[in-house]
């Protein structure tokens, strides 16, 4: 066994569990906020573990580039699409402004 397959045993299960704890709370919380949440932080970064345990086992810098072209689209569409949709959520008046610890829109009180 050599360190790259330490690498892939270590980050594999990792990524599955910080993509299966993210589905279990985008399942779980109450509200739009908190699954949006659950479902962009953890699942980038189980995917982004996911992907870097799969690095050493492709062999070649060439083999690996389109996982490092999945991890850079993910890492800008997650965010960008779970902030577009909440803040439609939030003009659409689907958010209930008093459970919001900070408003920064100038919107709402």
């Amino acid at each position: 066994m050599n360190a790259g397959d330490v690498v892939t045993a270590v980050l594999l299960p990792a990524g599955a569990v910080f993509s299966a704890l993210g589905a279990l709370g985008a399942l779980r919380f109450p509200d739009l906020l908190t699954r949006l949440h659950a479902a962009t932080k953890p699942q980038t970064i189980g995917l982004l573990l996911i992907l870097a345990g799969v690095a050493p086992q492709t062999g070649s810098v060439s083999a690996a580039t389109p996982l490092i072209l999945v991890a850079f689209f993910q890492l800008l569409t997650a965010p960008v699409t779970a902030q577009t949709i909440a803040g439609a959520a939030y003009r659409a008046g689907v958010i209930d402004r008093t459970t919001l610890t900070v408003d920064d829109t100038d919107q709402g009180t």
